[in-house]
């Protein structure tokens, strides 16, 4: 077929117009597609307008205050699992409260209710350096007080803020000692305490054989009392910006109204709860605040109907399921050694008196040595001792393990407490601790006099020349009191020998330091006796580089003696009781004193006893 030129040219002519409305509809579809793009942008940037103003009209956040009481005992061992373990008074609980909120966005400030915390001052040492830690992060800290003794006052001066109502009073009345005395009771009753001691200072045997302080006792309490005032003085004077000789001025004077501290530049504000939150919402610059007093505490469900709320009870009362995994991660076990030192396994008595077994705590520096994910152990020590023999066997597991293990002293650690400290790699005390205290004590209490003025005779059968010496009926023939002061002689040996050799002392030297003398803290650091002052934590950290952790790499804690449950302490025995619901009523009823001579009575089955019984009240 062929083509004339007409045709062709007619061909091409359509195929350009076609290229060309191809062309012109492609450029048309290019101009739509930016129109549209035009059209979303404009109602995206409306949209983002509308939040915006959603945003602006939205009311602000109400900021979230914790309040918090620092009362009771607060108790250095571990809280108990389940219900009950809530309920205690526990200083480690505490502090992680206070840390917790440290490092909580959510949380704006923190108020605490300071309502007289019965604690030495090596737990007021650790509560101020976590409120100390909780300031740091900028968060305002009050005080709340009501009628406040020097214990509250330390407390309330680590704050940022200090409020006490104008019905409270203020008793800052300096550093008082006070040593009860049992010689004239024991006396009326028929009882003679026969004692033996070695160590001039060694003063534990004297509330039962002196109604007053030797002159040794009271020689080394002078420079104890000095000390102590010491810190007290220097700790207002930088926490509440005045010099030495006013806050002495003020100690003086000792009871101020609110007013008067105010005045005094003791406390910031007079006012009631009402009016000091009003003048906290006006800090956070808020209209609204939420007040949260369980900050911190496990949320318990209470309803226990039906099957189900039967398995809830029972794990609330044993401590919760025991399908809970253990952590694979490094850990730090900390150990707590609490209460007078015995042999066998630790108790909790009716009155309220806790004794620290040796079996129970051996055991627990056992199962951290055993343990591969335990890299570092802590023993945190608060005793003033006891047995030597159980101390002894405490501070030989210590020494055998290769694991490191430093010594955390809290309220006290003397006598026996000291000797199962010195055993550890470093040994880390509060500025407040009571400690030293390396001497020997023996005895035992004559009742025959108080048994015959009841009628009460006993007759005896008998071989060898000593064979009364641990009878409870009669005190020391001379020949039983050469043999039992030689004994005594040979574990006084043995301490200072190994508390020498743990402070890689001269022997000469540590004797001067030793003959029961006892030293603050911070005595015990200038003298040699500790390598440094701090808290719990600082113990931990050092542990944690002794074991060569990295700073950066996390780490948990291990507690042990593990805590026992309310129901696993009820089903020991009589004797044993929970530290919650009968302990402390009992205690109170009974008074200090009670308590006192009921642990004697159990103590003195031991033979030869690091104690210091006095009871050291630091008012």
């Amino acid at each position: 077929m062929r083509l004339d030129s007409l045709s062709v040219t007619m061909f091409v002519m359509l195929v350009l117009l076609s290229a060309s409305t191809q062309s012109i509809g492609q450029e048309q579809g290019s101009a739509k597609t930016d129109k549209q793009e035009s059209s979303e942008q404009q109602s995206s940037d409306s949209k983002k307008a509308a939040t915006e103003e959603t945003k602006k009209a939205k009311p602000p956040e109400i900021p979230t205050v914790v309040s918090l009481a620092l009362q009771g005992g607060m108790s250095e061992t571990a809280m108990a699992p389940g219900l009950f373990g809530e309920l205690q008074s526990n200083l480690r609980a505490m502090i992680d409260r206070l840390d917790r909120a440290a490092t909580d966005e959510k949380v704006a400030a923190v108020v605490l209710r300071i309502r007289n915390p019965s604690i030495g001052r090596g737990k007021i040492h650790e509560l101020r350096q976590a409120i100390l830690r909780l300031k740091k992060s900028g968060k305002p800290v009050y005080a709340s007080l009501e009628s406040a003794q020097t214990a509250d006052y330390l407390l309330a001066c680590a704050c940022d803020h200090i409020v006490m109502p104008e019905s409270g009073m203020l008793l800052i009345p300096g550093v008082r000692m006070e040593v009860t005395y049992y010689k004239q009771l024991l006396d009326k009753l028929g009882v003679r305490a026969d004692m033996l001691r070695v160590g001039d200072f060694k003063g534990a045997a004297e509330p039962m054989t002196r109604d007053k302080m030797s002159d040794s006792l009271r020689q080394q309490y002078d420079l104890l009392v000095d000390d102590f005032y010491d810190q007290l003085i220097d700790g207002i004077a930088m926490d509440r910006d005045l010099n030495r000789d006013q806050v002495k001025g003020f100690v003086d004077q000792a009871l101020f109204t609110p007013q008067e501290a105010l005045q005094a530049g003791l406390i910031d504000q007079v006012a009631y709860q009402d009016e000091y939150r009003q003048e906290l919402k006006k800090t956070l610059k808020a209209e609204k605040m939420r007040i949260v007093t369980d900050y911190g505490r496990k949320k318990v469900d209470t309803d226990f109907s039906g099957m189900m709320g039967m398995v809830k009870m029972m794990e609330l009362l044993t401590g919760g399921s025991s399908s809970e995994r253990r952590s694979k991660k490094q850990k730090v076990a900390v150990v707590y050694a609490v209460g007078t030192i015995t042999t066998g396994s630790s108790q909790v008595d009716i009155l309220g008196g806790q004794t620290m077994g040796s079996e129970t705590i051996v055991n627990s520096l056992r199962a951290a040595e055993s343990d591969d994910s335990v890299v570092a152990v802590v023993l945190r020590v608060d005793s003033p001792g006891g047995s030597a023999l159980a101390s002894d066997l405490i501070w030989r597991q210590i020494k055998t393990m290769e694991k490191p293990v430093i010594a955390s002293m809290g309220d006290v650690a003397a006598s026996g407490g000291y000797y199962i400290s010195m055993g550890c790699r470093k040994i880390v005390a509060e500025p407040g601790t009571l400690t030293g205290s390396i001497g020997v004590v023996g005895g035992k209490m004559a009742i025959s006099g108080a048994m015959s003025r009841v009628g009460v005779t006993t007759d005896v059968v008998s071989r060898g020349k000593n064979n009364g010496i641990f009878t409870g009926l009669d005190g020391f023939t001379e020949s039983e009191r050469a043999a039992f002061q030689g004994m005594m002689e040979e574990t006084y040996r043995q301490f200072t020998a190994k508390a020498a050799a743990g402070r890689n002392m001269d022997v000469a030297k540590l004797l001067k330091l030793a003959g029961g003398r006892v030293w603050s803290g911070r005595q015990a650091q200038q003298k040699g006796l500790v390598d440094q002052l701090g808290t719990l934590d600082d113990a931990i950290a050092i542990a944690r580089q002794a074991a060569g952790i990295e700073a950066d790499t996390e780490t948990e804690l291990l507690i042990l003696p593990k805590p026992r449950s309310f129901l696993e302490q009820l089903l020991e025995g009589p004797s044993v009781t929970t530290q919650v619901g009968f302990a402390s009523p009992m205690k109170e009823l009974a008074g200090p004193w009670l308590a006192d001579l009921a642990l004697m009575q159990r103590l003195f089955a031991e033979p030869v006893l690091c104690w210091m019984p006095y009871r050291i009240e630091i008012k």
